[in-house]
């Protein structure tokens, strides 16, 4: 009988029969190519974590005027697009578990369907949440390097235009994705756009990291304070260490399985790598997790009208 799976189109190559990947699993051998089974209950708790975080994230952004800025948009669409990657796991999860308890029977090709429809709901948050996080990055650049012109060039209806855009572009994108998922090009833009996100975040964290170190040394110098220096510096780089750290590691397996997925699909180390897809979707699912962290609670405005979210005084 069919049963629904995470990103079914992407859990393994297409072009492998399933005689090929059991003997490359068994060629390989050891106890780490068995894989990983994780349990569903986890997908299900991690999921509703990241659904009530980003739900008061976008709550909090909505009651208070004060962060009706682009800035504070952007991370509301990010809340929502980690928002649409909770409610896409929460409703494959719970479906499969009551399959797996026999509480809902559905017929094969309705679970086809089901299954296309979730995962182009998956991909199309996978592709918004990177475009955002980019889109966040080239704000913050643009907030330090062009302070003074800042709200000329970040207008609002630019804002807008950027946010319809790459809701646009997920939409399309995630469509595509799910029609033509057996064309290695398709996966290969996708492995693109992530090496794009990744080497603009970078390029722009460091930049401004350094500029910040820059500023840094020259009030030292003139203050005479080496120690404040050092002690801001190294904030500095633990911060920039915490956003390029986690996004590399909640991102970068699931890619390096689409990558695996080009070049080797039969390859028995290669194939053992696809038994730990789960793990990977795990990665994705904690990364909608900790954005909340890392992009909104930090704000003493957010949190302060969270508290109020959280207690009601609407």
């Amino acid at each position: 009988m069919s049963t629904l799976a995470p990103l079914r189109l992407l859990r393994e190559p297409w072009n492998a029969s399933e005689g090929n990947q059991s003997n490359a699993t068994a060629g390989a051998g050891g106890a780490w190519c068995q894989g990983l089974d994780v349990p569903n209950e986890l997908f299900l708790t991690l999921g509703l974590v990241s659904l009530v975080e980003n739900l008061l994230v976008v709550a909090a952004i909505l009651k208070n005027r004060n962060l009706h800025s682009p800035m504070y948009y952007f991370i509301c669409c990010l809340a929502v697009s980690d928002m649409l990657v909770s409610v896409s796991n929460l409703a494959e999860t719970l479906f499969m578990l009551l399959m797996e308890h026999g509480v809902l029977v559905i017929h094969a090709s309705i679970i086809r369907h089901m299954d296309n429809i979730i995962d182009m709901l998956i991909c199309s948050s996978v592709v918004s949440s990177l475009s955002f996080l980019g889109v966040i990055a080239v704000d913050r650049y643009i907030t330090i390097f062009y302070a003074l012109r800042y709200h000329s060039i970040m207008t609002l209806q630019r804002a807008v235009v950027t946010m319809a855009s790459v809701w646009l572009a997920s939409t399309v994108s995630s469509t595509v994705f799910i029609t033509y998922y057996r064309n290695n090009a398709i996966l290969l833009c996708l492995i693109g756009f992530f090496l794009f996100m990744l080497i603009l975040m970078l390029v722009l964290y460091i930049h401004m990291f350094a500029l910040a170190r820059h500023h840094l040394r020259s009030i030292s110098s003139q203050q005479k304070h080496p120690a404040v220096y050092r002690t801001s510096s190294l904030k500095g780089a633990v911060t920039l260490t915490i956003l390029l750290g986690v996004f590399f590691i909640c991102w970068g397996p699931f890619f390096f399985h689409l990558i695996l997925i080009v070049t080797c699909p039969t390859n028995p180390f290669c194939t053992c790598f696809f038994g730990y897809f789960n793990l990977f979707l795990i990665l994705i699912i904690c990364n909608s997790v900790v954005d909340p962290l890392i992009y909104a609670f930090r704000s003493q405005e957010l949190r302060r009208t969270l508290r109020e979210v959280v207690l009601c005084s609407w």
